[in-house]
């Protein structure tokens, strides 16, 4: 349930190849809703509920506004293909999405047709030591070789006064299940997406964005159920996002 891998900050590149040629090789169907990211296309709603919910918290902006990240620096880290990435710069953010994988890179400019989002190819190093109002890595950390210099980049990257957004499977029999067992074990995610191993609990990540230099200000459950769907939760059993601030 990833959208891409990529690196740390750091001058020796995390990418694990295997990873990026994985994702790499999906590129091509990435917006088509049935197809090997289908899963993404479902849990991309509730993912903008959280962030809209986060943002419009922290910079107190209009609940009611269609555009209430105009004026606002988002970067998007392990961006595949833009599926985050688009309606981000539809909020009227200026978004800026990397991804280690140019074969997504290239689909996702091709697909952001009339949206103005600057697409770079590489790790979170590749935002130049720039930083942004708003940085989002979601379904990316289990991913890297380095978790812990990956979250340093990542907290580099948000300015002062800035939120960090980030989503990753929890390490659980639940995840194993249906990860795993169930959801590559049927084809409904491809086979290879995810190793259980890499998944961080909450107070792991906690940990790491903590020793980055930036305040927790909230960890919240994502759920599933095959009448619902995905659903923000209490329980972070399964899956979770977590919000920090500079």
């Amino acid at each position: 349930m990833s959208d891409a891998t990529v690196s740390t900050a750091t001058n020796e590149s995390s990418i694990i190849a295997r990873e990026a040629a994985h994702f790499g090789a999906l590129a091509a169907d990435w917006w088509d809703p049935k197809g090997s990211s289908a899963m993404l296309h479902r849990l991309n709603p509730v993912r903008l509920r959280y962030i809209r919910e986060q943002v419009d918290t922290h910079f107190g902006l209009d609940a009611a506004s269609f555009t209430p990240l105009t004026g606002k620096r988002v970067l998007d880290v392990g961006c595949g293909a833009g599926l985050l990435a688009e309606p981000l710069a539809r909020l009227g953010a200026a978004v800026t999405g990397i991804d280690a994988a140019a074969e997504s890179i290239a689909v996702a400019r091709d697909h952001a047709r009339g949206l103005t989002i600057d697409y770079r190819v590489g790790g979170v190093e590749a935002a130049g030591g720039e930083t942004f109002d708003l940085v989002t890595c979601l379904e990316v950390i289990e991913h890297v070789a380095d978790p812990a210099a990956f979250v340093r980049g990542l907290a580099g990257a948000v300015a002062e006064g800035g939120l960090l957004v980030l989503s990753t499977p929890n390490r659980t029999p639940l995840s194993r299940l249906a990860l795993i067992t169930l959801a590559e074990g049927t084809g409904r995610i491809p086979r290879g997406t995810h190793d259980w191993d890499r998944f961080l609990t909450p107070d792991e990540l906690t940990g790491l964005v903590k020793d980055a230099g930036l305040t927790v200000s909230d960890v919240r459950g994502l759920s599933f159920s095959p009448g619902k769907g995905f659903a923000l939760s209490d329980s972070t059993a399964l899956d979770y996002f977590i919000t920090a601030t500079r």
